[in-house]
């Protein structure tokens, strides 16, 4: 029988569950016991949140590496190739690695049915446990206590953010949000939480077993600094270090990196501070306002879907004024807010361009589906087109020098722009 490529693996497992999406642990456990599987790493961080996971992923995998520790990370979901889900060292997985960690899962899993996201996190653990890591970092791929890599029970858990999202699977509220992620925390371990104002229903589980919450605002901080626009602080009792600017464009990244550096500091060993200056420093992550000039154009692309993570973006371009007018190349998901999103925008757009996602799974809309779900939004005479591509392209035509295109609302959406702008 002629060996299955990682293309076939990946067709095939997205097959074995009828189910895009299935919460629990229930299928994982077993699989994972019968693979034998071992810490993944001496030191394990793990990191929910709505926005800025994989930011504050990115921030703390670069100042381990600048320590010199050998790092694994489980990102998703990916952008142009499932391999950037699994790093090591810096380097994504290849696909022999991952095939045979496929092979692996697929001997243990017996008659258990496991979600696209369950195959992909025992393959990643598989992977990182034959790597002697110094740290695992986990992002979880939905929520926090019914997710997959809450197999793993982490030395630090982080909460970046919570807001509405995923309420679907999640609750409609943000306490209820906030219970599901708080499950990544453990009991008399550090719980580090990037909200100023974290829900009651996080403080109260930390609280109830016995989790060491550090909260940014209380526990750890940050600002920039007076009279010197290339710096900014971070502080704790008994710590303070001087850091540059991240290369990580937009505002928030200054609170991303002030809790990936509170989760490094909560882990039992010292980091010498020049790590946490070069992992600040050179931090990359693509799709969160990677920059392009095409023709005099600025084109930026970003992942940010749900109205806290436009809120985010309309601060930046607040921050980051322009002569030209703002086109948005806009495509989103079905389950989205997307009236939320367009609300925290619409002052800082001038021209909408809307593109449908119809190829992206059940949740993807053609345009002209899309476009009815912004009826009585300032984005709903935009122009329509088929495709990101045609979006991109039209907007393109269009803008004359100085412009700037923002492509945002998903992470098909990103990925589609950066596939036509490597070739562009």
């Amino acid at each position: 029988m002629t060996a299955r490529t990682l293309s076939d693996w990946l067709a095939y497992i997205q097959a074995q569950h009828p189910n895009t999406i299935a919460m629990g642990l229930e299928r994982v456990h077993p699989v994972a016991e019968r693979m034998a599987l071992p810490k993944p790493a001496r030191h394990v961080i793990t990191i929910a949140g709505t926005n800025g996971k994989g930011s504050t992923v990115a921030f703390i995998e670069a100042t381990a590496r600048a320590a010199g520790w050998r790092v694994g990370a489980y990102t998703s979901p990916h952008l142009l190739r499932y391999n950037e889900r699994v790093r090591i060292d810096g380097e994504d997985a290849d696909d022999a690695s991952l095939v045979a960690a496929f092979e692996t899962v697929e001997a243990a899993r017996g008659d258990v049915a496991l979600t696209y996201f369950e195959y992909g996190t025992l393959a990643a653990l598989w992977l990182f446990a034959g790597r002697d890591l110094d740290l695992a970092i986990l992002e979880v791929g939905l929520g926090g206590r019914l997710d997959a890599v809450n197999l793993v029970d982490p030395d630090v858990a982080v909460i970046t953010t919570v807001d509405l999202d995923h309420q679907d699977w999640l609750g409609d509220s943000i306490e209820a949000i906030g219970r599901e992620k708080v499950g990544i925390a453990r009991a008399w371990k550090p719980l580090v939480l990037g909200d100023d104002d974290p829900p009651s229903s996080v403080l109260g589980h930390a609280y109830a077993i016995g989790a060491s919450a550090v909260r940014i605002g209380c526990d750890f901080f940050f600002e920039r600094i007076e009279d010197d626009p290339q710096h900014w602080r971070w502080h704790e009792i008994g710590c303070e270090l001087e850091l540059p600017m991240p290369q990580l464009a937009a505002p928030v990244q200054l609170r991303n990196a002030a809790v990936a550096i509170a989760a490094l500091r909560a882990l039992p060993v010292d980091l010498p501070e020049a790590a946490f200056v070069s992992g600040v420093r050179d931090a990359r992550i693509a799709a969160r306002l990677q920059r392009f000039v095409r023709d005099d154009v600025e084109i930026v692309v970003d992942v940010g879907h749900n109205p806290q993570a436009a809120r985010a973006l309309a601060a930046w371009l607040e921050a980051s004024p322009i002569a030209g007018p703002t086109h948005a190349v806009f495509a989103a998901l079905g389950d989205k807010d997307i009236a939320g999103v367009i609300a925290a925008l619409e002052d800082r757009i001038d021209r909408w361009w809307l593109a449908g996602l119809a190829g992206a799974g059940p949740r993807g809309l053609a345009v002209d589906a899309f476009a009815e779900r912004l009826a009585g939004t300032s984005a709903a005479d935009g122009t329509r087109c088929p495709e990101v591509v045609d979006a991109l392209a039209a907007a393109r035509r269009e803008a004359g020098p100085g412009a700037r295109i923002l492509v945002f609302g998903s992470f098909h959406t990103a990925a589609a722009a950066l596939d036509a702008l490597a070739t562009a």
